[in-house]
C-alpha cells in the first residue's frame, strides 16, 4: 500500500493550529469514552438494579462491540469520500443521543439497544480522527498528534468514575444512575460547536479532493489491503489490542470490587487512577518516538522498540491476577494501564502508514476485525466468571495477548515497502 508520504493538507493554517485540533481529537476521544464508559463505572449499580447477569452484561459489551465493528466498516468507507468537517460532529451528536437515552432504560432488551446504536456511531470517531492527524501533521509529529489523540480515551475515563460519584455519591436511590448518562451525553453538542468554528471545509477536504489521493483507484481498496504485507501484519496487532484494551477497561471496577473485595468509592477512585496511567503511558509513548528518532532510528523502527515496551508492561497483568487486594495489586495494574493504552499509537502511525485514497476503508476494516475478535470473549468472559466466581486467569491471558502482535510485527512488517502493489491500482 502507499505509505504515509502525501502531502500535509493542513499545515497551511501554521502549527498552532494543527495542535489546537490536536487538543479537539483529544477531547472528542475523551467524549466518546465518557459515554462508553459510564456503563462499566455504574456496573454494579445497573445489573443489580436491572437484574442482570454478568453473562448479560458481556453481552452488552458484545453487542456494542458488533455494533462497532459494522459501525467501522461504514463510517470507514464514508471517511474516504466526505469531508470528516461535517462527518465528524454529525457521528459524535448521533452517539450522545443514544448516551442521553440509555438514561431512560428499564429493561436488559432496552439498554442492549442503546449499547447496539452508541457502538455504531462510536465508531465513526477514529476514522475521522485518523484522516484528521494524517491530514494534518506527518512523520514523528503525527506518532505524538495520535498519542494526543488517544489520551483523551484515558481522561474520558479518568472524569467518568469522578463525575458518577460527585453526582451520585453513596445515594441508595433507585435509579440514581440515571443522570450521569444525561449529563456526558449533553456535552457533545459544545464540542460540535466548537469544532464547526475552527475548522474550514477547505482544512479537511475528502481524499478525492486532496492532492494526495491522485491516481488512486477506490474500486480497489480491497485489492490494496489484500496485497498488502503491512497491512496483514497489523491484523492480529489490532485483535490482541483490543482484546487487551477493551476487556480489562470493561472488567476492571467488577474485578475490584466483586473479584478483590474493594468497595465500590474506592474501585471508582482507582478506576480514575488507573486511567491517569493509561494517560501519562499514552503520551510516553509518543514522547518515547520522537525522542527515538530523533537519535538516528528510523519512525518504523523508534514505535516498534515503544511497542515492544508497552507489550512488556501490559504482561504483569499475570502478576496482577495472583495479587491480593493492596497496593502491590494497584501498582502493577498501573504498570499495566500504561503499557496497554501506549501500543494505541504506535498502532495508529503503522495504520495511517497504509494508504493515502484509502485509508478510512483500511482503518475501518482493521478495526472491524479488532472489536469482532475482543466483542464475543466479553461473553465469554462474563460467562467463566458467573461459573467460577474467579477474574484471575481471564486477567492473565489478556494481559500477555500483546506480546503476541509484537511478534507479529517483527515478523511480518517489512520496511521499506514499494509505493506501488499488485492490484492496487496506483
Amino acid at each position: 500500500m502507499a505509505g504515509g508520504q502525501s502531502e500535509v493538507i493542513g499545515q497551511s493554517r501554521g502549527a498552532w493550529w494543527a495542535w489546537w485540533i490536536s487538543v479537539l481529537l483529544l477531547l472528542a476521544t475523551m467524549l466518546n469514552y465518557m459515554d462508553r464508559q459510564a456503563l462499566s463505572v455504574m456496573s454494579t449499580r445497573i445489573t443489580d438494579e436491572l437484574r442482570i447477569t454478568n453473562e448479560q452484561y458481556g453481552d452488552l459489551e458484545f453487542g456494542f462491540g458488533v455494533a462497532f465493528a459494522a459501525g467501522s466498516l461504514v463510517f470507514g468507507a464514508i471517511a474516504d469520500r466526505w469531508s470528516v468537517r461535517w462527518l465528524y460532529p454529525g457521528v459524535l451528536l448521533a452517539w450522545s443521543a443514544m448516551g442521553v437515552l440509555t438514561a431512560w432504560c428499564s429493561s436488559f432488551e432496552s439498554l442492549l439497544w442503546c449499547r447496539v446504536l452508541l457502538g455504531f456511531f462510536e465508531s465513526g470517531h477514529w476514522p475521522c480522527a485518523l484522516r484528521t492527524t494524517k491530514t494534518i501533521q506527518a512523520g514523528s509529529q503525527r506518532l505524538m498528534g495520535n498519542s494526543i489523540l488517544q489520551s483523551g480515551g484515558a481522561l474520558g475515563a479518568i472524569v467518568t468514575p469522578l463525575l458518577v460519584l460527585a453526582m451520585v455519591g453513596g445515594s441508595e436511590r433507585v435509579g440514581a444512575w440515571r443522570f450521569p448518562f444525561q449529563v456526558i451525553g449533553s456535552l457533545g453538542v459544545v464540542w460540535g460547536v466548537i469544532w464547526l468554528c475552527s475548522v474550514r471545509r477547505e482544512d479537511l477536504p475528502a481524499a478525492s479532493e486532496s492532492g494526495a489521493a491522485a491516481g488512486g483507484s477506490a474500486e480497489h481498496w480491497l485489492l490494496e489491503c489484500l496485497y498488502s504485507r503491512r497491512f496483514w501484519a497489523l491484523v492480529p496487532v489490532v485483535m490482541v489490542l483490543n482484546i487487551t484494551w477493551q476487556l480489562i477497561r470493561a472488567w476492571l471496577p467488577k474485578f475490584l470490587q466483586q473479584g478483590r473485595g474493594a468497595t465500590e468509592s474506592a474501585a471508582l477512585y482507582f478506576n480514575s487512577l488507573y486511567f491517569v496511567a493509561a494517560d501519562v503511558g499514552c503520551l510516553a509513548a509518543g514522547a518515547g518516538a520522537l525522542y527515538l528518532s530523533s537519535r538516528g532510528l528510523s519512525t518504523h523502527r523508534a514505535r516498534l522498540r515503544v511497542f515492544g515496551i508497552c507489550a512488556t508492561l501490559t504482561a504483569l497483568a499475570v502478576l496482577a491476577s495472583v495479587l491480593p487486594l493492596g497496593w502491590a495489586l494497584y501498582g502493577v495494574l498501573l504498570l499495566v494501564a500504561a503499557g496497554s493504552l501506549g501500543l494505541f499509537p504506535c498502532y495508529y502511525s503503522m495504520s495511517q502508514d497504509l494508504s493515502s485514497r484509502n485509508m478510512g476503508k483500511a482503518a475501518g476494516v482493521l478495526s472491524a476485525v479488532g472489536w469482532l475478535t475482543a466483542s464475543p470473549l466479553q461473553k465469554v468472559f462474563g460467562f467463566v466468571v458467573d461459573r467460577t466466581g474467579r477474574f484471575d486467569e481471564g486477567l492473565a491471558i489478556v494481559g500477555l495477548a500483546p506480546l503476541l502482535g509484537f511478534v507479529c510485527l517483527l515478523v511480518i512488517w517489512r520496511e521499506p515497502e514499494p509505493v506501488s502493489v499488485r492490484g492496487s491500482g496506483k
